[in-house]
Protein backbone atom coordinates (compact mmCIF):
# COMPACT_ATOMS: atom_id res chain seq x y z
CA UNK A 1 0.00 0.00 0.00
CA UNK A 2 3.03 1.99 -0.72
CA UNK A 3 2.25 2.96 -4.99
CA UNK A 4 0.64 5.65 -6.49
CA UNK A 5 -2.37 3.11 -7.58
CA UNK A 6 -2.44 1.63 -3.62
CA UNK A 7 -1.78 4.29 -1.29
CA UNK A 8 -2.68 3.83 2.14
CA UNK A 9 -2.17 6.11 5.33
CA UNK A 10 -2.71 5.74 9.10
CA UNK A 11 -3.61 9.00 10.77
CA UNK A 12 -4.69 9.28 14.40
CA UNK A 13 -5.20 5.08 14.37
CA UNK A 14 -7.55 5.47 11.46
CA UNK A 15 -6.49 3.76 8.00
CA UNK A 16 -7.25 5.54 4.65
CA UNK A 17 -6.86 5.19 1.67
CA UNK A 18 -5.93 8.05 -0.16
CA UNK A 19 -4.88 6.71 -3.76
CA UNK A 20 -7.52 8.64 -5.75
CA UNK A 21 -6.37 12.07 -3.32
CA UNK A 22 -2.64 12.14 -4.45
CA UNK A 23 -3.29 14.44 -7.59
CA UNK A 24 -5.23 16.69 -6.15
CA UNK A 25 -3.34 16.72 -2.41
CA UNK A 26 -2.27 20.36 -2.29
CA UNK A 27 0.78 19.33 -0.86
CA UNK A 28 1.92 17.43 -4.22
CA UNK A 29 1.73 13.67 -3.57
CA UNK A 30 5.13 13.27 -3.00
CA UNK A 31 4.18 14.19 0.87
CA UNK A 32 1.35 11.33 0.97
CA UNK A 33 3.93 8.66 -0.69
CA UNK A 34 6.83 9.20 1.70
CA UNK A 35 4.20 8.20 4.06
CA UNK A 36 2.38 5.83 2.63
CA UNK A 37 2.27 2.98 4.22
CA UNK A 38 2.60 4.00 7.48
CA UNK A 39 1.23 6.13 10.87
CA UNK A 40 1.73 9.73 9.43
CA UNK A 41 -0.09 11.07 12.57
CA UNK A 42 2.37 13.81 13.91
CA UNK A 43 3.61 14.92 10.34
CA UNK A 44 -0.10 15.37 9.52
CA UNK A 45 -1.20 17.20 12.72
CA UNK A 46 1.51 19.36 12.10
CA UNK A 47 0.39 20.32 8.54
CA UNK A 48 -3.05 20.64 8.68
CA UNK A 49 -5.79 22.17 10.83
CA UNK A 50 -7.90 19.79 12.64
CA UNK A 51 -11.08 19.90 9.90
CA UNK A 52 -8.91 18.70 7.35
CA UNK A 53 -9.89 14.96 7.24
CA UNK A 54 -13.67 16.02 7.06
CA UNK A 55 -13.27 18.51 4.52
CA UNK A 56 -11.95 15.86 2.24
CA UNK A 57 -14.02 12.91 3.46
CA UNK A 58 -15.60 12.43 -0.02
CA UNK A 59 -11.75 12.48 -1.76
CA UNK A 60 -9.94 10.28 0.63
CA UNK A 61 -11.92 6.59 1.80
CA UNK A 62 -11.82 5.47 5.42
CA UNK A 63 -10.96 1.48 5.08
CA UNK A 64 -10.99 1.20 9.42
CA UNK A 65 -9.06 1.42 12.72
CA UNK A 66 -5.64 0.04 13.19
CA UNK A 67 -6.30 -2.97 15.65
CA UNK A 68 -3.09 -3.60 17.59
CA UNK A 69 -1.87 -7.12 18.61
Amino acid sequence: HKVEGDCWVVIEGKVYDVSSFLADHPGGKKILLKNAGKDASEDFEMLHPPNTLKKYAKEILLLGDVIKM
